[in-house]
C-alpha cells in the first residue's frame, strides 16, 4: 500500500511578505481557493493510498490541523519536529513510525509547498515509479526541464530501465547558465524535484548504511514520543543531536539502487514571486493578478492585494504584492533579493518577517485594528468550541465589545453570558477566558488600555497558581 508522506515544515522567505516564518507559503492560496498544502492532498486523488502522513514544524501543528479539517482531509497522523533537521531526518521518521505497525507501505514523498498543474501526468510518472520501488529501488522524480534554469540541481539519468525509468549516473548542483544550457539540450539531465518513491525498509537499511548516525538520532527520538490528538511530539533533546542533512546528501547520491523516473507536469517549486507569476493565469498583457486589483498600462507583472486597493499605471516586469501590514515593490528580476528585507527585518527585530497582523492560534484569530500609545484595538474570532486560555495583565486593562455569536466569559470569580451588542470590562490583575459555546464563530473587538501594552504582559492562571 501507498503511504504518501507530505513533508510540511519550512519556513522561507522567498515569497515575503505573504510569506512568513509563522506562516510560510504552504499555509497560503497562491494559484487557487485551496492552500498548497491542500492542494497537495487534494493530488493523491486518482491513486490508491493510505490517509497521508504529514510532518511539521512544532510551532505549525494547528494551521496544519486545521487546512486538513478544512479541506475534509484524513491524515495518519502528523509528527512535529521540535527543530528542522532537514529531509534525510524527517523521511526517517515517517519510515520509523510507518515500519512500527509491522508494515512495510511504498513512502511517498512529497513536499507540501510544489505546483504541478497537469495532474495526470503526476500520477502516471507515479505509477512508473511504483513498479520499481516494488524491486527495492529507491526512486526520484526528476522534472523535465522547460529551460535552463541555474537555481536548481539536476539529476544526470544512466541506463535505461523498465518503467519508463532510469538508473542514476550522477546528482549535479545548481548549475552555471553554459551548463544549464548544455544540459537542457542533451536531454539527459532532469531538475531535481525534491520527491520520491520507495519501501519504507529499504530506505532504512540505506540510511544505516550511509548515515547510522542519523538513523541512531530519529529512533532515540521516536523510541520517547507522546501523542496528543492526531500529533506525534518528539523528545527534544533527543532529536537535536541528530546531524542536519538533506536525503541527497545522506542516501540518494550514494546509494547503488537510486533510479530517476521523470515527471513532466508543468511543476514548480514557487521559489519566488517570479515563479509564482510564470504559474498563474494572465491577462492579455501578462499580467497575473489576485485580489481587487485595476492596472493601467501595465504589463508582464505580478500584483496581489491582500486588503486594499492596488492599482498600477504605466509599469512593467513588476511585482507588487500588499498585505495587511508590508507592501512590498519589486523588480521580477530582483526578486531573489528579498531575502535581504526579511534580513533586515529580522536585524530590526520587527514582527514583519515573524508573523502576519493577523495572527492565527488553537482557538481562532486576532487582528490588530488601531494602535496608540496607551490603546490597542484589536478584532478577535473564536471558533465554535474553542475557548483561550486563562490569563491575567498586570499593566493593561480590557474591554470587549461582542460583535457576532455568544460568549462565555470568565472574568475573576463571575462566569458569564455575553450576546451580540453586549460589552464587559476586565480589570487589571483578573483572571480572564473566554469561549464560544455556540455553533457559529464568536467575533469580538478587544481594546486595551494602559501604560504598557505588549504581548509579555501575560500571566497563565495555571502558571500563577489560581485554579481557574
Amino acid at each position: 500500500m501507498l503511504l504518501p508522506v507530505i513533508m510540511a515544515g519550512g519556513s522561507g522567505s522567498r515569497l515575503w511578505p505573504l510569506s512568513r516564518t509563522l506562516y510560510p507559503k504552504q499555509f497560503l492560496a497562491l494559484t487557487s481557493d485551496a492552500t498548497m498544502l491542500q492542494e497537495t492532498v487534494k493530488r493523491l486523488d486518482g491513486i490508491e493510498h493510505q490517509a497521508p502522513l504529514l510532518i511539521c514544524n512544532e510551532e505549525h501543528r494547528f494551521i496544519v490541523a486545521e487546512q486538513l479539517r478544512i479541506g475534509g482531509m484524513d491524515n495518519s497522523g502528523i509528527i512535529l519536529e521540535p527543530v528542522g533537521r532537514n529531509t534525510a531526518p524527517a523521511i526517517a521518521l515517517a519510515a520509523l513510525k510507518a515500519v512500527s505497525n509491522n508494515e512495510d507501505p511504498l513512502l511517498l514523498v512529497l513536499a507540501a509547498d510544489h505546483v504541478i498543474q497537469d495532474n495526470n501526468a503526476f500520477l502516471a510518472s507515479v505509477q512508473h515509479a511504483k513498479a520499481e520501488a516494488e524491486k527495492g529501488k529507491l526512486v526520484t522524480f526528476g522534472i523535465v526541464p522547460t529551460h535552463p534554469e541555474t537555481g536548481y540541481g539536476y539529476i544526470h539519468r544512466g541506463e535505461a530501465l523498465n518503467n519508463n525509468a532510469y538508473s542514476v549516473d550522477a546528482f549535479v548542483e545548481k548549475p552555471q547558465l553554459d551548463t544549464a544550457k548544455a544540459y537542457v539540450t542533451s536531454g539527459e539531465y532532469y531538475w531535481n524535484s525534491g520527491m520520491f518513491l520507495f519501501k519504507a525498509s529499504r530506505y532504512l537499511v540505506e540510511l544505516e548504511k550511509y548515515a547510522p548516525e542519523i538513523l541512531a538520532a530519529c529512533k532515540a527520538a521516536m523510541h520517547d514520543t507522546k501523542s496528543d490528538l492526531d500529533f506525534t511530539r518528539l523528545d527534544k533533546g533527543t532529536f537535536m543531536t541528530c546531524p542536519d542533512d538533506s536525503i541527497d546528501y545522506a542516501v540518494m547520491e550514494k546509494t547503488q539502487d537510486a533510479v530517476v523516473v521523470p515527471m513532466d507536469a508543468n511543476w514548480s517549486d514557487v521559489g519566488s514571486w517570479s515563479a509564482l507569476w510564470e504559474v498563474n493565469e494572465k491577462d492579455e498583457s501578462g499580467n497575473a493578478t489576485r485580489g481587487d486589483v485595476l492596472v493601467e498600462n501595465t504589463t508582464n507583472s505580478y500584483i496581489y492585494s491582500q486588503d486594499k486597493l492596488v492599482a498600477t499605471v504605466g509599469v512593467e516586469d513588476l511585482v507588487v504584492v500588499e498585505t495587511k501590514d508590508a507592501v512590498l515593490v519589486a523588480h521580477k528580476d530582483k526578486v531573489q533579493d528579498v531575502k535581504g528585507i526579511v534580513g533586515q527585518l529580522k536585524q530590526a527585530n520587527r514582527y514583519e518577517y515573524l508573523q502576519h497582523r493577523e495572527v492565527y492560534r488553537p482557538w481562532g484569530t486576532h487582528d490588530e485594528i488601531a494602535e496608540g500609545d496607551r490603546f490597542h484595538v484589536k478584532h478577535v474570532m473564536v471558533k465554535p468550541g474553542e475557548c483561550t486560555a486563562t490569563q491575567m495583565h498586570y499593566h493593561r486593562a480590557e474591554h470587549w465589545v461582542v460583535v457576532n455569536g455568544t460568549a462565555k466569559v470568565i472574568n475573576g470569580d463571575k462566569s458569564y453570558l455575553l450576546t451580540e451588542n453586549e460589552s464587559t470590562y476586565i480589570p487589571i490583575g483578573s483572571p480572564h477566558s473566554i469561549a464560544n459555546p455556540g455553533q457559529i464563530p464568536l467575533e469580538l473587538i478587544e481594546v486595551r488600555s494602559g501604560a504598557y501594552l505588549s504581548e509579555d504582559d501575560v500571566v497563565r492562571v495555571e502558571d500563577y497558581g489560581v485554579g481557574y
